[in-house]
């Protein structure tokens, strides 16, 4: 009779206490202990903490990439509302119950070194990937003349996803929605003057 697996339940608690606490300052035992698992559980299904970390981005992105479907690829809204929707709807994802534990994806660069370098490559490639789909929105904002033709939807992009992602990183440390609420306005009231 085969014993039930624990990984799920390891990685459902792993991703609450390393979303709480930081990666570097979970340890195992802590997930563990989170999971209410034996030890051996953890070593049965990942080969280490990295790639236990690894796991954690790829399951944390899916819920990621199906928003970005939702919103920013999603053709049968108005690009700017799509937008909108991307950046508030982030946002109010990232403030539950008063947590601010911020975004994993900019949790773990914040973290970057060494020891978790395939964890940061994968990092990289989800950021270049959500600023591909903004770039994308952008694009499509341009062709429908809620932006100017002149827009470098590429350049444009790139600094809307690190103002995103920094003030998300504000905001978790001043545990506040101001620097949040301050991007969301700056965004459409003065950098997509056009009302969207």
């Amino acid at each position: 009779m085969s014993r039930p697996s624990h990984k799920e339940k390891i990685l459902t608690c792993g991703l609450r206490v390393v979303h709480e606490h930081g990666y570097a300052a979970s340890s195992v035992r802590d997930i563990i202990e989170a999971a209410g698992v034996p030890q051996g559980s953890f070593t049965n299904h990942f080969a280490s903490k990295e790639a236990f970390g690894l796991e954690l981005v790829n399951i944390y992105y899916k819920d990621i990439e199906r928003f970005m479907a939702e919103t920013l690829l999603n053709d049968a809204l108005p690009p700017l509302k799509r937008l909108r929707l991307w950046a508030e709807g982030g946002v109010d994802a990232l403030n539950q119950n008063g947590h601010w534990n911020g975004c994993l994806l900019g949790n773990f660069g914040a973290e970057a070194n060494s020891e978790v370098e395939s964890i940061q490559r994968r990092v990289a490639e989800a950021f270049r990937e959500e600023q591909k789909n903004i770039a994308y929105c952008l694009r499509a904002a341009v062709k429908a003349g809620e932006l100017p033709a002149k827009t470098k939807c590429d350049e444009l992009a790139a600094f809307i996803h690190a103002a995103f992602e920094g003030a998300i990183l504000m905001a978790k440390s001043e545990q506040s929605s101001f620097p949040t609420e301050s991007f969301k306005r700056i965004l459409f009231s003065m950098l997509l003057s056009r009302k969207a």
